[in-house]
């Protein structure tokens, strides 16, 4: 009896509850359905096909697994896409099918529709020859393809049958016994072969192997040296499924590609356009180790320092010449880099270096309009003025002037009428090097930037108070190589002055317990230093795995207020141009890793954590340095800045209030973990969970349970939800639907939520159901 009228309630809920989306994803399954009444007589729908491999011991159930995947991209046609079963773009292409050239019809026909692809398409012995060459050019010499179309009616799908065999493994390698200076250099380049005894052949191998050795060579000099003068002699006749590896350098290789080269002079070109055919070396200017050749003095020689990294006597290196040309083009000023080769006379082994630069325009104008939307329910649009001057003191220093101004209006909620407006202006340049004491020398492909920025900004939240901020910093930025990057900035200045506070601001102030109100209009003023380390491969998207981490220490006033003997919790408080500063070391560390599972599938996940430690002269860390956490980039089925710190619920504590402080903590652990698999055509999918908290470091009365102690693990919250990414190649637009199933400010036992959830209710879908619209991804 429980069960039935349980049972019956929960289809009324559905039922009535039932999402618009889904009556129209309905009516488009139904719709599609009727695809194959376009076709003509004869004509049949191909709707896929499909690889049946045999399965032996030696192939493990995952490399059978991407040996599909791999094969199944190899087969033409590509059958029409699908969402859910339904072929949208096919029926878009089916019902606007017009002879007009022109008008709505038309443009949906062909910008968004997609003709039906036909049975008769597909080539069924070319496909089974080609995956029978995939498979022999991976080791399975005597492979066996063969196909056949498994048809209906009017649809139709291709099988087909693979027998792989045994594979085939590497028994030995040879490669040239060193009689010269080339074949010597060819023996230590096998150190790091890619062919090895024990391996499964693979012809891509042998290809990169023939790549990684001229790789070698040509940074010892060998600059005509090319892969194609080297030859893999292969034996399969020795038995036991293996094969002997011969590597030779091939009889007519040309003379050249056996010398050594080394540099004689350099030449620089800062003003190259594509009609300049002179080398024009009488007015060139000597600087260094090379020659600029610039006769309109558009920039200054010395700016080439760090660039042209290969000097006269040098033996020539593949690696200095492509960072050079990487130096240049991350120089600034540069939009093309055009590099040659000459010998400095003819048979001999020497070589002249041209670098051929064309220049941007050297100011530039960029005005940028944004509109964003946030769980908070403000709709905002902001406006940038962007002015940059690539080459502002002749030696390739960036200039930029930025203008903004932006609104945040709260459409509803609490604090309706509590609208934002920003405005604010920003300078900063930019060096090409290290401006520093110490000589800093590096030959990898990244150029070091120094920079001095300065900056104001006014934060107006109408009838209630203005921020106005300085700030200021000098520091550097610099790449060890690909994965590994730094910034340090030397010092940091920041300075907050509230003003225009109004009398019913005030007054909360006074009669509230909680200090946030009265910490958000507090005077900063920071100054220190911080540095900030990040390690990455997220560039390499041929790995499976990939994973970015990124660690930063921020730090003020640390020695000058120990040296003060600031002490706020014993009333010491101590100034600095008149002004109370604040105190701290604030540490951030942030993990990302990302799998993918399939080819149009990755999970995704990502971990912060982060600790302001305020002492000294300060309680806790200003306002503009603490932790926020909930929102689109964040928990996402959280209001942006509601939750927390601790079990403290803002909630609650102002009920019937007409005005919610944001919520910050110095202490944040937060976790995500986000399944994104690939739909359709533009369009990706997000299924996601989300965790964390924030929390105090210091207790106060106003924020009861807001303090960090063992206890933080009990007291995180937790979400789920699903969510859509559409990449419009410019962007990425991001929505997600969110919900909390944990919340931390319940009584212990009642935490979690999931007895809660009711999707029939309005009530429970208006308090607890997140809708976040963002730009990109959230990590």
């Amino acid at each position: 009896m429980f069960y039935k009228k349980t049972h019956n309630k929960f289809l009324v809920t559905v039922s009535s509850a039932l999402p618009t989306v889904l009556w129209i994803c309905l009516v488009l399954w139904l719709s599609s359905c009727s695809n194959t009444r376009y076709l003509q007589q004869g004509q049949k729908l191909y709707t896929g096909s499909k690889i049946q491999m045999e399965k032996t011991a030696e192939i493990t159930s995952n490399e059978a697994k991407d040996l599909q995947e791999q094969m199944d991209e190899l087969l033409r046609p590509v059958p029409n896409s699908s969402f859910l079963g339904m072929r949208i773009k096919l029926y878009i292409y089916n019902k606007t099918k017009t002879n007009k050239t022109k008008g709505l019809k038309h443009w949906l026909n062909q910008k968004f529709g997609e003709p039906p692809v036909l049975v008769n398409d597909v080539n069924l012995a070319k496909n089974s020859e080609i995956l029978q060459g995939y498979l022999q050019n991976n080791s399975y010499f005597q492979a066996l393809a063969s196909g056949n179309l498994d048809t209906t009616a009017k649809k139709g799908k291709a099988i087909y049958e693979i027998i792989p065999g045994p594979s085939y493994h590497i028994a030995s390698v040879s490669f040239p016994k060193p009689v010269d200076s080339l074949t010597t250099a060819i023996k230590r380049a096998t150190r790091r072969s890619i062919l090895r005894k024990g391996k499964k052949y693979n012809l891509d191998d042998i290809k990169n192997e023939r790549v990684r050795i001229d790789n070698r060579l040509k940074n010892k000099g060998f600059y005509f040296f090319t892969p194609e003068d080297l030859l893999v002699k292969v034996d399969s006749t020795i038995g036991h499924h293996q094969v002997d590896m011969d590597v030779t350098v091939k009889p007519e290789t040309p003379a050249k590609a056996e010398k050594i080269y080394k540099i004689d002079s350099i030449f620089v070109y800062p003003g190259y356009s594509l009609r300049d055919t002179g080398r024009h070396k009488s007015l060139m200017e000597p600087y260094g180790w090379y020659n600029v050749v610039d006769p309109h003095h558009t920039i200054k020689p010395y700016a080439f320092k760090n660039t042209v990294l290969m000097h006269p006597g040098d033996t020539y290196s593949r690696s200095l010449h492509n960072n050079s040309i990487n130096r240049m083009i991350n120089l600034g000023p540069y939009k093309f880099v055009k590099n040659k080769f000459v010998q400095h006379e003819e048979d001999s082994a020497k070589l002249d270096v041209y670098y051929y630069l064309t220049p941007y325009k050297g100011k530039s104008l960029q005005l940028e309009l944004q509109g964003r939307t946030t769980s908070a329910n403000f709709m905002g649009s902001q406006i940038n003025i962007n002015w940059k001057n690539r080459n502002a003191f002749k030696g390739a220093e960036a200039f930029t002037v930025s203008l903004f101004g932006s609104t945040d209006i709260q459409m509803g909620g609490s604090s309706k009428g509590n609208n934002v407006y920003q405005a604010g202006i920003k300078t900063g340049i930019s060096w090409p090097r290290f401006i520093s004491p110490f000589d800093f020398k590096s030959d990898n492909a990244y150029i070091p930037h120094t920079n001095l920025s300065l900056g104001y900004s006014l934060n107006k939240r109408i009838h209630l108070y203005t921020l106005n901020s300085f700030t200021g910093s000098f520091g550097y930025q610099w790449r060890e190589n690909a994965k590994r990057s730094h910034e340090l900035n030397l010092l940091n200045i920041t300075y907050v002055n509230p003003t225009g506070i109004s009398e019913a601001y005030a007054d909360s102030v006074a009669h509230s317990q909680n200090p946030t109100l009265a910490h958000v209009i507090d005077k900063q003023f920071t100054f220190g230093p911080s540095y900030s380390y990040t390690v990455t491969n997220t560039a390499q998207s041929y790995k499976r795995s990939t994973y970015y981490y990124n660690a930063a220490i921020d730090l003020s006033a640390n020695l000058y207020g120990i040296i003060a003997g600031a002490n706020a919790r014993e009333g010491n408080v101590k100034k600095l141009f008149g002004q109370e500063f604040n105190q701290y070391i604030k540490i951030e560390n942030e993990f990302r890793y990302f799998r993918r599972i399939s080819r149009k599938s990755k999970l995704a996940a990502r971990i912060l954590a982060g600790v302001g430690i305020p002492y000294g002269n300060s309680t806790i860390l200003p306002y503009s340095k603490q932790f926020f956490i909930g929102g689109s980039n964040s928990l996402r089925g959280f209001r942006a800045r509601s939750l927390g710190p601790g079990t403290y619920n803002v909630a609650d504590a102002y009920a019937g209030s007409d005005f919610f402080p944001d919520q910050s903590g110095d202490i944040k652990i937060e976790g995500t973990v986000e399944y994104r698999p690939h739909l359709f055509g533009f369009v990706e999918g997000a299924v996601f969970t989300d965790f964390g908290n924030i929390w105090l470091f210091n207790s106060n009365e106003g924020q009861p349970g807001a303090v960090f102690n063992g206890h933080f693990l009990n007291q995180m919250a937790a979400d789920v939800g699903v969510g859509l990414r559409f990449d419009l190649t410019v962007l990425v637009l991001r929505l997600d639907l969110g919900m909390p199933i944990r919340k931390p400010w319940k009584a212990k036992g009642d935490r979690w939520v999931f007895d809660e959830i009711d999707f029939g209710s309005n009530s429970w879908r208006k308090d607890n159901l997140i809708f976040n619209i963002a730009i990109g991804y959230p990590f």
